[in-house]
C-alpha cells in the first residue's frame, strides 16, 4: 500500500464559520454618514417648500419655476430661492416678485 502525502504538512485546519457567525475582520470599515453640506433648519425647509410650491402654481410649469427660483434676480438683489430660505421677510419679497411678474 502506498502512503498519500499530506498536501500541507504542519498546517492546522481553520475552524469553519457558519452563516450565523460572520467572520470579524480587524479594522473593518464602519459606515457612517458624513454631511459635508449645510443642512437646513426645519423653518428654512418649510420656507423652501412654500416658495417652491408657490412658484410651481404661479408659473404653471416646472422649468419656468425652477428658472425663476435659481437665477439671480436684479430686483430682489439675489437668487430668489436663497432669499426665501434665509428669512420670512425674504419669502414675502420673493412671493411678491412672483405676483408682480406676468405669467
Amino acid at each position: 500500500m502506498t502512503a498519500v502525502a499530506d498536501p500541507a504538512p504542519g498546517l492546522v485546519d481553520a475552524p469553519a464559520t457558519t452563516a450565523a457567525e460572520p467572520a470579524q475582520r480587524p479594522g473593518a470599515m464602519k459606515f457612517r454618514r458624513k454631511y459635508t453640506t449645510v443642512r437646513l433648519t426645519p423653518e428654512q425647509a418649510t420656507r423652501q417648500g412654500q416658495v417652491a410650491t408657490s412658484a410651481f402654481r404661479h408659473f404653471g410649469e416646472r422649468d419656468a419655476a425652477m428658472a425663476f427660483l435659481n437665477a439671480h434676480d436684479e430686483s430682489l438683489g439675489g437668487r430668489p430661492l436663497d432669499l426665501a430660505i434665509a428669512s420670512p421677510e425674504g419669502l414675502t419679497l420673493v412671493e411678491a416678485a412672483m405676483v408682480a411678474r406676468e405669467r
